[in-house]
């Protein structure tokens, strides 16, 4: 399992083989971010939590805008990039008003958009992965929104797996989602955003899982009076969670 490390200060990337960088973090970020490539998450749950949709500031126009600045102007070296999805938390869809489908169909929609965009703007030769996210909250939605996604989800593609970090006080149920997803979707390398470590150090969910992200270390740190800014805290944790043996000595971008 490759696991990216999420990062609060965008300075301490420099650490670090690999990262998790919100763009919330890169907006304005002019200088170059050491190490890489790395993870950017798009920051959807900041922002729905904060407004219950997406402002201008964070449309798919100024999303698609700022990752080709990142990657034209050597910013940042990308891995992959998430697209901005409809978390499906209930408090999430209480500031939004809408159902679990709407909030799937919508994350459809915004892949799309997403995609059509990023072709404009590098004319159809995209330089990084652009990664869907599959959303739900029982099994039945999860593969629902497989569906939804049709050919959209090409053989072996790298995607996301969203709405299961608030549930992992027992990792059988984050085993039971991704094995259900698995089970008809085999051949799909399968991501966990915001994995807690009980999930990541589970054996079952790490077999399952192709990559993972976490900012479990900052919480945890913060939470035994230590500094949740501190990077060697995330290094610390990183230790506790990776299996150097098994991981390759770089990431593969040709699946």
């Amino acid at each position: 399992m490759i696991f990216f490390p999420g990062l609060h200060q965008v300075s301490d990337a420099v650490h670090f083989r690999r990262g998790c960088i919100s763009i919330n973090r890169l907006w304005t970020r002019r200088k170059p971010v050491g190490g890489g490539p790395h993870f950017i998450d798009s920051g959807a749950y900041t922002v729905l939590d904060k407004h219950g949709y997406y402002p201008p500031s964070h449309s798919v126009e100024a999303y698609a805008a700022r990752l080709y600045e990142l990657h034209a102007q050597n910013i940042v070296r990308i891995a992959v990039a998430a697209a901005q999805d409809y978390m499906c938390e209930p408090h999430i869809r209480a500031k939004t008003g809408l159902t679990i489908e709407e909030h799937q169909r919508l994350t459809v929609e915004r892949y799309d958009a997403l995609l059509e965009e990023l072709r404009r703007l590098f004319g159809n030769a995209i330089p990084f992965r652009v990664m869907p996210v599959l959303q739900g909250q029982s099994i039945a939605d999860y593969l629902r929104h497989i569906e939804m996604y049709g050919p959209r989800l090409g053989f072996r593609m790298w995607v996301g797996v969203g709405s299961v970090c608030k549930r992992q006080g027992r990792a059988v149920v984050v085993e039971d989602i991704l094995r259900a997803i698995k089970t008809a979707r085999p051949d799909l390398r399968l991501h966990g955003f915001g994995v807690k470590l009980t999930s990541l150090v589970n054996a079952a969910v790490r077999r399952l899982l192709f990559s993972a992200d976490s900012m479990a270390w900052s919480f945890s740190a913060r939470k035994q009076g230590r500094d949740g800014n501190d990077w060697r805290e995330a290094r610390a944790f990183l230790e506790k969670v990776s299996t150097p043996a098994r991981e390759p000595e770089q990431l593969h971008f040709g699946y």
